[in-house]
């Protein structure tokens, strides 16, 4: 929190929220002014359709919450868990959620219900727009067997608890060594 004017340190006092309107004018808003806007569309989630889960492509998929069915709801989460999953389609729907609406994907994954916090497609890169260099010329039958024997020797079902996060337990390593007044090089 520096002021770009002065270079001076900004209290947290005196941050504001606002939103420019035109070049150099803003209105300032409240957390209470924001929250109204969400009106009670903070508190539900709308599931406007269903659609074939297979048809939602997973680069749209941001994040994932688990949904739980409360003390009263126990029933209705059953039957939609049921039928989402006998019909093999998701649930998309709107919910506010940190001040911003998101679309949101809902389908039943393991013994619980997820919910899919959804990217835009306007927030997707299309590949095509960047300049990634193109193969022009096609690799002929005989140039693809060996990496085709190499990927069906390297073929396994996909376990997530294959894969931890190597860099992280390093870095760990390093604060614990650090700790313990080890010198790090």
């Amino acid at each position: 929190r520096i002021c770009s004017d002065d270079g001076k340190e900004v209290n947290y006092d005196d941050v504001v929220k606002g939103y420019e309107v035109s070049k150099g004018k803003w209105v300032e808003l409240t957390d209470d002014e924001i929250a109204a806007a969400a009106g009670s569309q903070s508190k539900r989630l709308d599931v406007d359709h269903f659609v074939p889960a297979e048809e939602i492509d997973p680069d749209h998929y941001e994040r994932t919450y688990y949904l739980g069915a409360g003390d009263k709801g126990k029933p209705a989460y059953a039957l939609l868990y049921a039928a989402l999953e006998k019909a093999g389609r998701a649930g998309v729907g709107r919910w506010v959620f940190h001040n911003r609406e998101r679309t949101v994907v809902i389908r039943p994954l393991d013994d619980v219900l997820a919910l899919h916090t959804m990217r835009f497609a306007d927030e997707l890169v299309d590949p095509g727009e960047l300049e990634l260099g193109r193969v022009r010329k096609k690799p002929s039958e005989r140039e693809i067997k060996m990496p085709s024997q190499l990927v069906e020797g390297l073929h396994a079902k996909f376990d997530p608890t294959d894969y931890e996060d190597a860099y992280r337990q390093e870095v760990l390593d390093v604060i614990k060594r650090k700790a313990e007044g080890k010198n790090i090089e």
